[in-house]
Parts: structure tokens; C-alpha cells; sequence
């Protein structure tokens, strides 16, 4: 993906700052997606992985301040559903694993507005509320990194830079210390869980359960027979 240079003809002032975030997410192949949840889930494991998908982009989509979600996926299933939510769809060019896919849909994310502040979002957060992803959000400070620990403190489920510093991901097993040591500051918010409750294990689905999930996952978990009290809308 290029951008055309125009060599301007005289002085020019710098661009204002753009106030609407773009917020990419990863999301695998449906058919190799959300491996972890196999056991507990048998066959509807896809059916539960693009319902992740579609509830945390529709919340964050929905999310006061954010402009565009960016979605960096190879999966032409998933890729079709979530642009017809609004989503733009970037194709997984690279391969390389979560990382080079979270660096190609950033360098997209510039392309599309080199002015915007910039997070990547992980893709299972069924429980998502936009106002509290917008709490986050708002307390990313004005310039560097910064990011949230997942619900269990090791992971992460979001890591933004401001205008012209790098996002730099580290995502994976252990990122929460990764993205530390590389210089991101933690954000420490009470109130924000479903920012930090991403899905993968049956546990896990039923802490995002009793917050209150998406539509799309309250119905992939009917069809596993979950209990209806622990299915209570998140929105």
C-alpha cells in the first residue's frame, strides 16, 4: 500500500490534529481461530470466534471518538460480515503471525489518516461498552505509548500511540511486560473490565458471559446451550 508525495510550492502549516482514533484488530482465519476453545466448544468454535469479532467491532465502532476500526484478516467470511458492519477490511498481505498483521494494518490506518491517534484492539472482547472503551481511550496520554493488561494481567487487549510515535506491537503470551519494557505506559482504570475481558477458554467466555456479551455471542452461546442468566446483554 503506497501514498503519493506532493511537493508543496511554498510554506505550508502543519495539520491540525485529527480528534478520531483508528482502532485495528486482528482476526485469524475462522478455521484456525480461537484454538483454545475447542474443548469446550467442539464445532461451534468458528461460529463463536466471528461472533467475538462481530460484537467487539460493533461496540467499538459505536465507541464516542473513534473515526474508523480497521479489521487485518485473511478470512473472506469474517472479512465480508464485519465490512458490512462498517468495518474496513485489510487483507493479512504480510502473513508473519498477530504482530506483522497489527504493523500492516497500522501502516494502513496512516494511510488513511496520518493524523489520527492509533490503537490496536483485540478482537474478542464480546463484552465490549463503548463507554468504557472511550474511558481508555481518553486517558491515553497526549504523546508516546500506552496500553491496557487483560483481565488475568499478563496479556494485553490494547495498546495506542499518538501521531508520529510508533505503535510497535508485542502482542502475545507475557505482552503485558513486553510492551512495558519497550517504553508504553499501563494504563490503570477501574471500570473499563470489558476492555480488559477478552475470550480464550470456556472460562473466560463465562466471565464475558456475566458481564453481559454482544448479541452475535449471545447467540452462538444459545446454540452451546448456556445457561440464559448468564447471557445477559452487555448493550
Amino acid at each position: 500500500m503506497t501514498q503519493d508525495t506532493v511537493r508543496p510550492s511554498g510554506p505550508v502549516a502543519p495539520p491540525a490534529p485529527t480528534a478520531g482514533w483508528s482502532l485495528v484488530l486482528p482476526l485469524k482465519p475462522l478455521a484456525v481461530a480461537k484454538s483454545r476453545l475447542a474443548p469446550f466448544a467442539g464445532p461451534h468454535r468458528a461460529d463463536l470466534a466471528l461472533s467475538f469479532a462481530l460484537d467487539t467491532v460493533t461496540a467499538a465502532l459505536a465507541t464516542p471518538g473513534v473515526s474508523r476500526v480497521l479489521v487485518v484478516t485473511r478470512d473472506a467470511e469474517a472479512g465480508a460480515r464485519l465490512a458490512a458492519l462498517g468495518a474496513v477490511v485489510v487483507a493479512d498481505e504480510p502473513g508473519g503471525g498477530l504482530n506483522h498483521a497489527l504493523a500492516h494494518g497500522a501502516a494502513a490506518a496512516l494511510v488513511l489518516d496520518p493524523r489520527a491517534p492509533l490503537a490496536a484492539l483485540s478482537a474478542d472482547l464480546p463484552a465490549l461498552r463503548p463507554a468504557e472503551l472511550a474511558r481508555v481511550l481518553a486517558a491515553v496520554p497526549p504523546s508516546g505509548r500506552a496500553f491496557l493488561a487483560d483481565s488475568p494481567g499478563l496479556g494485553t487487549t490494547l495498546l495506542a500511540c499518538t501521531p508520529g510515535s510508533p505503535l510497535s506491537p508485542a502482542f502475545g503470551d507475557g505482552s503485558r511486560t513486553r510492551h512495558a519494557a519497550g517504553g508504553a505506559r499501563e494504563l490503570r482504570l477501574d471500570g473499563v473490565e470489558s476492555v480488559r475481558r477478552d475470550v480464550d477458554t470456556g472460562t473466560d467466555l463465562a466471565e464475558a458471559l456475566a458481564l453481559g456479551v454482544g448479541p452475535h455471542t449471545a447467540a452462538a452461546s444459545d446454540r452451546l446451550g448456556r445457561p440464559p442468566e448468564a447471557r445477559r446483554p452487555a448493550r
